[in-house]
């Protein structure tokens, strides 16, 4: 038996014990009782008053608050209903952040819920918050190593992906260091820990997961807040001009002039259009989560809506985890002694993969020879081998890395199997014993076996779907490209018969290769990430489908990553979205989830970049022109409820599966420019009248204002309802009739509108009759002119 000695580290006393007989219950005690047992970290995330405050101290924010405070200076109280904007932007932002902060207070890494330790000379098992430092932790196959350790006994082979991001199995032998977090392959050990709770590698690891890092906004997200950023800057000298002018240059009581200047400040700010955003993507992720998809980020379903490539694995989506063997051929022997052989190999091996459990679940003959020493399947070498007391060697693994140089001799027969579906494995016999890390010798091949992996029922619907939705469909695999290609053809994608080894081609090759091959071949997890940041050079938004630790670093660059929920819990943690599920038919209705609530959120945007524009160029002209602005803030929130808000959040619900095309300011401000320039022109010129009629009074120009904005939010309400069904024409009839009446009944209540002077009625409807060709003139010029662009830029693009 080992003598026990002590050394000094720190404030603890470290112990070697023996590894047959591990601590005693007062040493472990004296650890748990001192700190130096495995406490899992906690979350460094922000706390729920920090979140408060996040959302509630913004620029905006202060800046609405502002305006707020002058309105109640001014005693125009009426004028405070755009705080009840504000107040759901940031009830809505607390609730969205305090969501992710349990998200992230429940991520941890390591997942093994208990560990078997040697204690007083007996193996027992503990919870993992129970293991001390000096601890003999006893390892086996399946196991995930749960605080650093050293191997003391024994030998095992680690998959260290989860933590490296790399899949390769590592050989760990006395003496050699474990990292938590990492899995045991193959193999038995005990390691003494040496690392435990914050020390622990799994520990930092978590903590750096844990960090709430801000990712960069992208597209409809990045345009808004660009958008909020230009308009933060102009409005406040805007807004000092505007007050100079009325108060000064106009002579209008100070708190007029407070009032005209919110009125036109408040009209400049998207509040709305960010609560719209919220909300719908708020609704997305609800909807989502009934299909049995949960949504990391609310950003990603914007990329998602844009996704035109589909990266995604061969098992899984394509076929099923499920493996098994179809059949296998004997080279130079009888069938029935090469099933001996294969039976023999692989009752020696152990049931680690999906292949191997195939293999051991049809070759199943009492074993014949003794093992000496095996040889764990490792991705690198792609083999497994079995050195036997009789003197044989043989291996078993992928033809072309067991042959090596004499692949071709049987490249044909090889290649035959393969295009009809099958995977291949080749059983050699070596010239030699073979050893970990190390290639086979002088090998002969005995057998050939076929697997394969049934296509999934559902897979034809669903490739058909993203053909039609004009989506590349990219298959990224680690099998060979030929056993690839022809799942794919089976499965419906389109061009599967162009395939690759990216195992041959230099990182120049692959780029030419990612946009002009579907199917890709041998391909290692840094080779998944080069492939997904060269679509993503050539201008695509690209989408990964993955679910295993050698997913994670492609999934980490992808646009929009969608992990399967069976998968690597690290695949899930990187991942934008998880289909808790796992099943990959239910992404056609995740896509169009996302179509539906971009192109509609797009769809809805233009309504309230129109008082936006109206807002912007009014404010300068009356600047300029000195005359007095048209508008309070009260009698905007009576339009935009009308045209505009109550409209937006009903549109936005809709069903739309079209592909989101185009940049999204772009889009909204073609869309919205004739209507808002529309309102220019009518009320600029109803000013004009009121400047040069004494009998047309202040007050009725608000009212004739507020009127022609509504008669020009209602075209365009109008306008973005077509084609018109049921839900869209009882809306428009509900607006309409809902606005007169609120005009009516409380329009002088809480609106400031007044009656009109005849002379007033006569501009009003002329007004109004000149709103349509004005407002259809200024529509087809940006509608041929955005044509146009498009026609441009397309061909710009083809010669490019």
């Amino acid at each position: 038996m080992k003598k026990k000695q002590t050394f000094e580290k720190g404030d603890i006393v470290r112990i070697d014990a023996d590894a047959s007989v591990g601590l005693n219950d007062e040493q472990v005690l004296d650890r748990i009782v001192n700190g130096h047992s495995n406490i899992p970290v906690e979350s460094p995330s922000k706390t729920v008053g920090q979140i408060i405050a996040s959302n509630v101290f913004t620029y905006f924010n202060l800046i609405f608050f502002v305006l707020a405070i002058l309105m109640i200076v001014a005693s125009s109280y009426n004028d405070l209903m755009f705080m009840l904007v504000v107040f759901a932007n940031i009830l809505i932002g607390v609730v969205q952040e305090l969501n992710a902060k349990r998200t992230l207070d429940k991520l941890q890494l390591l997942s093994a819920p208990v560990a078997r330790v040697i204690r007083n000379g007996e193996e027992i098992e503990t919870n993992v918050e129970n293991l001390v430092i000096d601890d003999i932790a006893v390892l086996g196959p399946g196991d995930q190593i749960s605080a650093d350790a050293v191997v003391v006994s024994g030998s095992v082979s680690v998959n260290e992906s989860l933590v490296t991001g790399e899949s390769d199995e590592i050989a760990k032998k006395e003496g050699d260091s474990l990292l938590s977090g990492s899995f045991i392959v193959s193999g038995k050990c005990r390691a003494r820990i040496t690392c435990v709770g914050h020390d622990s590698f799994v520990a930092r690891l978590t903590l750096d997961a844990k960090k709430t890092k801000k990712r960069k906004k992208k597209g409809m997200m990045l345009a808004l807040s660009r958008l909020i950023m230009v308009i933060g800057i102009v409005i406040i000298p805007i807004g000092a001009a505007l007050f100079f002018n009325q108060m000064y240059r106009l002579g209008m009581s100070w708190d007029e002039s407070l009032v005209k200047m919110a009125g036109a400040l408040i009209g400049m700010i998207p509040e709305g259009l960010y609560l719209l955003t919220s909300i719908a993507l708020a609704v997305s992720v609800i909807r989502l989560a009934k299909k049995k998809t949960l949504v990391h980020e609310l950003g990603c379903i914007e990329m998602l809506a844009r996704v035109d490539v589909l990266c995604l694995d061969k098992t899984g989506t394509i076929t099923e985890n499920e493996m098994k063997v179809d059949d296998f051929y004997p080279l130079g022997a009888e069938k029935e002694t090469t099933e001996q052989i294969i039976s023999d190999v692989v009752s020696s091996l152990n049931a680690d993969n999906n292949t191997m459990i195939a293999l051991k679940e049809r070759f199943t003959l009492a074993a014949q020879r003794k093992a000496k020493s095996t040889v764990p399947f490792s991705s690198v070498y792609k083999f497994s081998a079995v050195n036997f007391e009789s003197g044989e060697s043989y291996v078993i693994g992928a033809p072309e890395f067991v042959l090596l140089d004499r692949y071709e001799k049987h490249k044909e027969q090889i290649e035959k199997l393969a295009f009809a579906g099958e995977r291949v494995l080749a059983l050699a016999l070596s010239d030699g014993e073979v050893r970990g890390g190390e290639r086979p010798k002088n090998v002969t091949l005995k057998a050939l076996i076929t697997l394969s992996n049934p296509i999934r029922k559902d897979a034809k619907d669903t490739f058909s779907y993203f053909s039609e939705q004009g989506v590349k469909i990219k298959v990224i695999s680690g099998d060979n490209p030929i056993t690839v290609a022809s799942a794919a053809k089976k499965a419906g994608i389109e061009s599967s018969d162009k395939y690759v080894d990216v195992s041959t081609l230099s990182d120049d090759e692959l780029y030419d290769a990612a946009d002009e091959y579907t199917v890709f071949g041998r391909v290692s997890p840094e080779q998944k990430k080069k492939l997904i940041l060269c679509l993503k050079k050539q201008g695509h938004t690209v989408a990964m489908t993955g679910d295993g630790v050698n997913d994670v670093l492609a999934l980490k660059e992808a646009d929009c990553s969608i992990a399967m929920a069976s998968g690597s819990d690290v695949a899930s943690q990187v991942s934008h979205i998880v289909l808790l599920d796992s099943n990959f038919a239910s992404m056609p209705s995740v896509v169009a989830e996302g179509r539906r609530v971009i192109n509609n959120i797009e769809r809805s945007a233009s309504l309230f970049l129109v008082k936006n524009i109206f807002s912007f160029i009014m404010a300068w002209i009356t600047i300029l022109a000195v005359l007095e602005y048209p508008l309070e803030p009260s009698q905007l929130t009576l339009v935009n409820a009308f045209t505009i808000g109550i409209p937006s959040f009903v549109l936005a619900l809709e069903a739309n599966k079209n592909r989101v095309r185009g940049r999204f300011i772009s889009n909204i401000l073609f869309r919205a420019a004739p209507a808002g320039l529309t309102n220019v022109l009518l009320i600029l010129t109803a000013s004009l009248f009121s400047k040069f009629f004494t009998e047309f009074t202040a007050t009725e120009l608000s009212t004739v204002a507020v009127i022609l904005m509504a008669t020009v939010g209602f075209m365009m309400l109008w306008q973005v309802s077509k084609p018109f069904n049921l839900i869209r024409g009882a809306l428009f009839g509900a607006m309409s009739v809902g606005f007169v009446g609120t005009l009516v009944l409380f329009g002088q209540l809480l609106f400031s509108v007044s009656p009109l002077s005849r002379e007033a009625i006569l501009v009003l409807i002329v007004l109004m009759a000149l709103a349509f060709p004005i407002y259809y003139a200024l529509y087809m010029l940006f509608f041929k002119t955005s044509e146009g662009l498009s026609k441009l830029k397309g061909k710009i693009t083809k010669k490019e």
